[in-house]
């Protein structure tokens, strides 16, 4: 309590005899953090308090971005925010940045990202964005981030101690919360399901949707164009989602067998209603069962914002938390 991050609870009533318990909570004047992350065409922030609350978001176009201009860009961005939502003077607890793509060593300092985003593949991320920020710093991956955010800011940490993410971003990963832990593996590649589907054949992932309605003469530059709505675009969403959900078949079988989660969890760019169609195949889908017929338990994310950029936020409350 000393620190500013925990609050006795307000009007607590006790009960029974002895001395009573002080019940405590986060306290979201404990400080704050960034989330931020780039991918092809797009650069998300995300201002949160220790609770986990959402001060502010940004997102901006933005051409490709190297590692360096990203961080420059960031910062000026948190600087303006900062000063926007009268943060200026508070506790700054860090910033955490969600990267597409596994990392390539143990320091968590060198990552194989995407290829869209220019000089980031292999490129010492660590030294780069911590010169130009000057803050703690976390970098995970977007898979990883988005579990976070799942488990902690969707309410599933009440109801779940396993939680499979399914994320589709621009490609496709998986984050994997077990016992309330994020597991990373020997190498830090847990959940590097992409490996799965090659990228020179058709896998679920929504870059692959947007290849797919251009090959049937749909004239889209983006992600953010795609619209289950559009008439013109609708029989070849209806085709990939049955293609796809087949091919999640295996991955959302496997997952359920090696680790009875108590959700499996769709998130991702793609439009709410193609997830809800992927999740709808899925239940529908003759999966695997356990014990007293159980079969894995397939949702969508409920959460309002990116799920990376938001648990991209939450990596340095995420580690605090787990020091107090």
């Amino acid at each position: 309590m000393a620190l500013g991050v925990i609050e006795e609870l307000p009007d607590a009533e006790t009960h029974g005899q002895g001395r009573p318990a002080v019940p405590l909570r986060l306290a979201a004047g404990g400080g704050y953090a960034v989330g931020a992350t780039a991918h092809k065409g797009l650069l998300d922030i995300a201002l949160i308090d220790f609770t986990g609350a959402t001060i502010a978001t940004h997102h901006e176009a933005t051409e490709p971005i190297d590692p360096k201009a990203f961080a420059r860009k960031v910062r000026q961005l948190t600087h303006m925010l900062v000063d926007r939502h009268g943060l200026l003077g508070r506790r700054m607890l860090g910033i955490g940045i969600a990267v597409p793509g596994p990392s390539l060593s143990a320091a968590d300092d060198r990552w194989s990202v995407v290829d869209v985003l220019p000089n980031w593949r292999n490129a010492p991320l660590r030294e780069i964005f911590s010169a130009e920020m000057g803050w703690p710093l976390w970098i995970d991956n977007d898979a990883n981030a988005a579990a976070i955010a799942e488990y902690y800011l969707d309410g599933l940490m009440r109801d779940f101690s396993t939680l499979v993410v399914l994320l589709l971003g621009f490609g496709i990963g998986a984050g994997v919360i077990t016992d309330g832990r994020l597991v990373r593996g020997q190498y830090g590649v847990a959940g590097e399901i992409g490996c799965l589907f090659p990228g020179h054949l058709p896998r679920p992932s929504p870059l692959d949707l947007l290849a797919t309605l251009r090959a049937d003469g749909c004239d889209l530059s983006s992600l953010a164009e795609i619209d289950f709505a559009d008439a013109a675009q609708a029989p070849t969403i209806a085709r990939w989602l049955d293609r796809a959900a087949q091919q999640l078949e295996t991955v959302c079988n496997t997952a359920f067998a090696w680790l009875d989660p108590g959700a499996i969890m769709l998130a991702g760019t793609l439009p709410p209603v193609i997830l809800q169609g992927l999740a709808d195949r899925l239940r529908s889908a003759e999966l695997v069962t356990t014990v007293c017929q159980r079969r894995p338990p397939v949702q969508i994310s409920g959460l309002r914002g990116s799920p990376i950029t938001l648990g991209a936020a939450l990596l340095p409350i995420h580690a605090l938390s787990a020091e107090m």
